[in-house]
């Protein structure tokens, strides 16, 4: 299977073949974290790299790959129930995996209620935010943000303390295309 893209760059919005490996990679994350084993994550690469791949999507493809692995060497050995969601979703953040971040906290957003549902949903669209300037969608990253933004103010005190949250809502405000670092991910 050939896979094509009218540019040079990795745009998951324009290409389906980027939106198929970017969804991919970051649903066998999900599964690595909780199971602390690479190999899900690594069998999808090598199904698309079997593929005749242009040079980006590869590229992207190796550059996920080398932040996984530093994600998971990170995040010590644990009962998937007893892995904190803030600190994994922050540890996602600061190596600039902000689908990954959205996809970590919906899952946790699913089953949650109250404030903590709105927190991960607040979070959840500033790494929307993040996910358009990555590709330099301006409106979608403001409207994105124009929701995120009152929810972190007005949830900041819920956030444990350590976390950059002044720093994100400032980012967000700005529409900064270099995401803060949201820090605190000691696992």
């Amino acid at each position: 299977m050939t896979t094509s893209h009218a540019t040079n760059t990795f745009d998951p919005f324009s290409s389906r073949a980027c939106r198929d490996i970017r969804n991919e990679l970051s649903e066998s994350l999900l599964g690595a974290i909780h199971d602390q084993n690479m190999a899900p994550v690594q069998a999808v690469a090598d199904t698309y790299r079997s593929m005749d791949l242009q040079p980006h999507i590869r590229s992207y493809m190796d550059d996920r790959m080398r932040r996984y692995r530093n994600i998971l060497s990170q995040i010590p050995p644990a009962d998937p129930a007893d892995r904190d969601t803030l600190p994994v979703a922050a540890l996602l953040w600061d190596q600039g995996l902000f689908f990954e971040v959205h996809e970590w906290l919906e899952e946790k957003w699913h089953s949650s209620r109250g404030a903590e549902r709105d927190l991960y949903q607040a979070l959840i669209r500033a790494a929307g935010t993040y996910i358009h300037l990555e590709v330099n969608r301006l409106e979608a990253a403001r409207k994105m943000a124009a929701k995120a933004v009152p929810a972190l103010v007005r949830l900041k005190a819920i956030i444990p303390s350590g976390y950059h949250l002044d720093d994100l809502i400032a980012g967000l405000e700005a529409l900064d295309p270099v995401a803060p670092k949201l820090g605190a991910a000691r696992l």
